[in-house]
Protein backbone atom coordinates (compact mmCIF):
# COMPACT_ATOMS: atom_id res chain seq x y z
CA UNK A 1 0.00 0.00 0.00
CA UNK A 2 1.07 3.62 -0.50
CA UNK A 3 0.39 6.57 1.79
CA UNK A 4 -1.88 9.20 0.16
CA UNK A 5 -0.32 12.61 -0.20
CA UNK A 6 -3.00 14.58 1.62
CA UNK A 7 -2.55 15.34 5.33
CA UNK A 8 -5.60 14.41 7.37
CA UNK A 9 -6.90 16.02 10.55
CA UNK A 10 -6.97 12.66 12.32
CA UNK A 11 -3.27 12.09 11.55
CA UNK A 12 -2.34 15.53 12.90
CA UNK A 13 -4.36 14.89 16.06
CA UNK A 14 -2.73 11.48 16.52
CA UNK A 15 0.80 12.86 16.28
CA UNK A 16 0.05 15.79 18.59
CA UNK A 17 -1.33 13.49 21.28
CA UNK A 18 1.59 11.05 20.92
CA UNK A 19 4.01 13.94 21.39
CA UNK A 20 2.44 14.75 24.74
CA UNK A 21 -0.54 17.01 24.11
CA UNK A 22 -3.37 16.23 26.51
CA UNK A 23 -6.49 14.34 25.49
CA UNK A 24 -9.20 13.48 27.95
CA UNK A 25 -9.35 9.73 28.54
CA UNK A 26 -6.45 8.97 26.18
CA UNK A 27 -3.17 7.82 27.71
CA UNK A 28 0.12 8.50 25.96
CA UNK A 29 3.22 6.33 26.10
CA UNK A 30 6.87 6.40 25.29
CA UNK A 31 9.00 3.27 25.28
CA UNK A 32 12.04 1.53 26.65
CA UNK A 33 13.98 -0.96 24.55
CA UNK A 34 14.48 -4.10 26.61
CA UNK A 35 16.12 -6.13 23.88
CA UNK A 36 17.34 -5.60 20.32
CA UNK A 37 17.12 -8.68 18.09
CA UNK A 38 18.10 -9.43 14.48
CA UNK A 39 15.39 -9.15 11.83
CA UNK A 40 15.53 -10.19 8.19
CA UNK A 41 16.13 -6.91 6.39
CA UNK A 42 14.63 -8.36 3.19
CA UNK A 43 11.20 -8.74 4.82
CA UNK A 44 8.56 -6.15 3.93
CA UNK A 45 6.78 -6.93 7.20
CA UNK A 46 2.99 -7.11 7.02
CA UNK A 47 1.92 -9.45 9.82
CA UNK A 48 3.77 -10.53 12.97
CA UNK A 49 2.44 -12.86 15.66
CA UNK A 50 3.24 -15.60 18.14
CA UNK A 51 1.45 -18.95 18.24
CA UNK A 52 2.35 -21.48 20.93
CA UNK A 53 5.56 -19.59 21.61
CA UNK A 54 6.68 -19.57 17.97
CA UNK A 55 7.08 -16.34 15.99
CA UNK A 56 5.56 -16.04 12.50
CA UNK A 57 5.69 -13.27 9.92
CA UNK A 58 4.02 -12.46 6.63
CA UNK A 59 5.94 -10.29 4.17
CA UNK A 60 4.62 -8.40 1.16
CA UNK A 61 5.50 -6.95 -2.24
CA UNK A 62 4.61 -8.49 -5.58
CA UNK A 63 7.11 -11.19 -6.46
CA UNK A 64 8.48 -11.25 -2.89
CA UNK A 65 5.45 -12.16 -0.77
CA UNK A 66 5.90 -15.02 1.66
CA UNK A 67 4.94 -16.46 5.02
CA UNK A 68 7.69 -17.58 7.38
CA UNK A 69 8.47 -19.08 10.75
CA UNK A 70 11.28 -17.32 12.61
CA UNK A 71 13.85 -18.11 15.24
CA UNK A 72 13.33 -15.31 17.73
CA UNK A 73 16.91 -15.11 18.99
CA UNK A 74 18.74 -15.19 15.65
CA UNK A 75 16.05 -13.73 13.39
CA UNK A 76 16.70 -16.55 10.92
CA UNK A 77 13.89 -17.96 8.80
CA UNK A 78 13.36 -21.59 9.80
CA UNK A 79 10.47 -22.30 7.45
CA UNK A 80 9.14 -20.37 4.48
CA UNK A 81 6.31 -20.49 1.97
CA UNK A 82 6.31 -18.22 -1.09
CA UNK A 83 3.20 -16.88 -2.81
CA UNK A 84 2.66 -16.53 -6.53
CA UNK A 85 3.97 -13.27 -7.96
CA UNK A 86 0.46 -11.96 -8.59
CA UNK A 87 -0.25 -11.83 -4.84
CA UNK A 88 0.77 -9.08 -2.40
CA UNK A 89 0.62 -10.73 1.03
CA UNK A 90 -0.64 -8.65 3.93
CA UNK A 91 -1.61 -9.28 7.57
CA UNK A 92 -1.72 -12.75 9.10
CA UNK A 93 -2.76 -14.48 12.31
CA UNK A 94 -3.50 -17.91 13.78
CA UNK A 95 -6.73 -19.12 15.35
CA UNK A 96 -7.16 -22.68 16.54
CA UNK A 97 -5.30 -25.03 14.22
CA UNK A 98 -5.31 -22.67 11.26
CA UNK A 99 -3.47 -19.60 10.10
CA UNK A 100 -4.86 -16.96 7.77
CA UNK A 101 -3.03 -14.63 5.36
CA UNK A 102 -4.66 -11.63 3.69
CA UNK A 103 -3.81 -10.19 0.29
CA UNK A 104 -3.74 -6.47 -0.43
CA UNK A 105 -5.85 -5.95 -3.56
CA UNK A 106 -6.49 -9.52 -4.64
CA UNK A 107 -9.55 -9.86 -2.33
CA UNK A 108 -8.47 -13.27 -1.10
CA UNK A 109 -7.62 -14.65 2.33
CA UNK A 110 -5.66 -17.91 2.32
CA UNK A 111 -6.24 -20.55 5.00
CA UNK A 112 -3.65 -23.16 6.05
CA UNK A 113 -3.21 -25.90 8.60
CA UNK A 114 -0.71 -24.47 11.07
CA UNK A 115 1.02 -27.81 11.70
CA UNK A 116 1.49 -28.97 8.13
CA UNK A 117 1.12 -25.67 6.23
CA UNK A 118 -1.21 -27.49 3.84
CA UNK A 119 -3.62 -25.13 2.15
CA UNK A 120 -7.19 -25.70 3.32
CA UNK A 121 -8.87 -23.15 1.09
CA UNK A 122 -9.44 -19.44 0.73
CA UNK A 123 -12.09 -16.78 1.28
CA UNK A 124 -13.11 -13.85 -0.89
CA UNK A 125 -13.79 -10.37 0.47
CA UNK A 126 -14.40 -6.87 -0.84
CA UNK A 127 -12.06 -3.95 -0.31
CA UNK A 128 -8.39 -4.11 0.56
CA UNK A 129 -6.68 -6.38 3.07
CA UNK A 130 -4.20 -4.76 5.48
CA UNK A 131 -3.97 -6.16 9.03
CA UNK A 132 -5.35 -9.27 10.73
CA UNK A 133 -5.59 -10.46 14.33
CA UNK A 134 -7.96 -12.44 16.53
CA UNK A 135 -9.66 -12.10 19.90
CA UNK A 136 -9.87 -15.88 20.16
CA UNK A 137 -13.38 -15.97 18.71
CA UNK A 138 -13.38 -13.77 15.62
CA UNK A 139 -10.84 -12.68 13.05
CA UNK A 140 -10.38 -8.91 13.16
CA UNK A 141 -9.35 -7.21 9.93
CA UNK A 142 -8.23 -3.72 8.90
CA UNK A 143 -8.48 -2.37 5.36
CA UNK A 144 -6.54 0.89 5.53
CA UNK A 145 -9.54 2.94 6.63
CA UNK A 146 -10.78 3.69 10.15
CA UNK A 147 -12.95 0.55 10.15
CA UNK A 148 -12.18 -2.78 11.81
CA UNK A 149 -14.24 -5.75 10.63
CA UNK A 150 -14.89 -8.75 12.88
CA UNK A 151 -15.23 -11.91 10.77
CA UNK A 152 -16.42 -15.46 11.33
CA UNK A 153 -13.31 -17.69 11.03
CA UNK A 154 -15.34 -20.51 9.47
CA UNK A 155 -16.77 -18.43 6.62
CA UNK A 156 -14.94 -15.06 6.77
CA UNK A 157 -18.35 -13.42 6.72
CA UNK A 158 -18.52 -10.03 8.47
CA UNK A 159 -20.08 -10.24 11.93
CA UNK A 160 -19.76 -6.61 12.95
CA UNK A 161 -17.80 -3.47 12.15
CA UNK A 162 -16.28 -0.90 14.50
CA UNK A 163 -15.11 2.59 13.54
CA UNK A 164 -11.95 3.68 15.32
CA UNK A 165 -12.00 7.23 16.65
CA UNK A 166 -9.69 9.47 18.62
CA UNK A 167 -11.38 12.39 20.37
CA UNK A 168 -14.25 12.08 17.91
CA UNK A 169 -12.04 12.01 14.82
CA UNK A 170 -11.67 8.91 12.66
CA UNK A 171 -8.23 7.30 12.74
CA UNK A 172 -7.38 6.28 9.18
CA UNK A 173 -4.69 3.97 7.76
CA UNK A 174 -5.08 1.30 10.44
CA UNK A 175 -2.60 -1.36 9.42
CA UNK A 176 -1.01 -4.31 11.26
CA UNK A 177 -3.04 -5.47 14.25
CA UNK A 178 -2.42 -7.35 17.49
CA UNK A 179 -4.94 -8.30 20.17
CA UNK A 180 -3.34 -7.73 23.59
CA UNK A 181 -5.16 -8.25 26.89
CA UNK A 182 -8.57 -7.11 25.71
CA UNK A 183 -7.35 -4.32 23.42
CA UNK A 184 -6.60 -4.11 19.72
CA UNK A 185 -3.24 -2.51 19.01
CA UNK A 186 -2.81 -1.08 15.52
CA UNK A 187 0.04 0.44 13.58
CA UNK A 188 -1.06 3.64 11.89
CA UNK A 189 0.52 3.42 8.46
CA UNK A 190 3.06 6.10 7.64
CA UNK A 191 3.53 7.17 11.28
CA UNK A 192 5.60 6.05 14.27
CA UNK A 193 2.46 5.62 16.35
CA UNK A 194 0.54 2.61 17.60
CA UNK A 195 -3.01 3.10 18.88
CA UNK A 196 -4.64 1.01 21.61
CA UNK A 197 -8.29 0.48 20.74
CA UNK A 198 -11.35 -0.53 22.76
CA UNK A 199 -12.79 -3.38 20.66
CA UNK A 200 -16.36 -2.66 21.71
CA UNK A 201 -16.54 1.09 21.08
CA UNK A 202 -13.64 1.66 18.69
CA UNK A 203 -12.38 4.48 20.90
CA UNK A 204 -8.64 4.91 21.19
CA UNK A 205 -7.57 4.40 24.80
CA UNK A 206 -3.90 5.14 24.28
CA UNK A 207 -1.31 6.32 21.79
CA UNK A 208 2.23 4.89 21.78
CA UNK A 209 4.95 7.05 20.23
CA UNK A 210 7.82 4.92 18.86
CA UNK A 211 9.66 7.73 17.15
CA UNK A 212 13.41 7.05 17.17
CA UNK A 213 13.01 3.33 17.85
CA UNK A 214 15.28 2.34 14.96
CA UNK A 215 18.51 4.33 15.31
CA UNK A 216 19.32 6.66 12.43
CA UNK A 217 22.63 4.91 11.76
CA UNK A 218 20.78 1.66 11.09
CA UNK A 219 18.50 3.22 8.48
CA UNK A 220 19.25 2.69 4.81
CA UNK A 221 17.61 4.13 1.66
CA UNK A 222 15.33 1.08 1.50
CA UNK A 223 14.27 1.25 5.17
CA UNK A 224 10.52 1.71 5.30
CA UNK A 225 7.89 2.46 7.94
CA UNK A 226 7.21 1.00 11.36
CA UNK A 227 4.96 -2.05 11.00
CA UNK A 228 4.64 -5.25 13.00
CA UNK A 229 3.39 -5.89 16.55
CA UNK A 230 3.67 -9.27 18.23
CA UNK A 231 2.69 -10.16 21.79
CA UNK A 232 3.86 -13.43 23.31
CA UNK A 233 1.24 -14.44 25.90
CA UNK A 234 3.64 -17.02 27.34
CA UNK A 235 6.22 -14.41 28.36
CA UNK A 236 4.29 -11.15 28.14
CA UNK A 237 6.88 -9.78 25.72
CA UNK A 238 5.87 -7.12 23.20
CA UNK A 239 7.90 -7.06 19.99
CA UNK A 240 7.84 -4.46 17.22
CA UNK A 241 9.64 -4.01 13.91
CA UNK A 242 9.24 -2.37 10.52
CA UNK A 243 9.34 -2.97 6.81
CA UNK A 244 12.88 -3.82 5.67
CA UNK A 245 14.18 -3.20 9.19
CA UNK A 246 17.38 -4.95 10.32
CA UNK A 247 16.15 -5.15 13.91
CA UNK A 248 13.18 -6.22 15.96
CA UNK A 249 12.76 -4.78 19.45
CA UNK A 250 11.24 -6.05 22.65
CA UNK A 251 9.85 -3.00 24.40
CA UNK A 252 8.07 -1.91 27.52
CA UNK A 253 5.84 1.15 27.65
CA UNK A 254 6.45 4.27 29.72
CA UNK A 255 3.27 6.18 30.44
CA UNK A 256 3.57 9.94 30.10
CA UNK A 257 2.13 12.05 32.89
Amino acid sequence: MKMPGNILLSAILLVSIACGCSAQGVKTYGFKVEESLPHDVSAYTQGLFFHDGVLYESAGQYGESNFRQLDLRSGKVTRRMNFEGRYFAEGACALGDRFYVLTWQEHECFVYDIATWNKLGSFRYTGEGWGLTTDGKYLIMSDGTSTLTFRDPASFAPVKKVEVTLRGQRVLYLNELEYIKGEIWANVYGTDQIVRIDPASGEVRGVINLRGLLPAQQRKPRTDVLNGIAWDPKTGGIYVTGKYWPKMFRITLIEKK
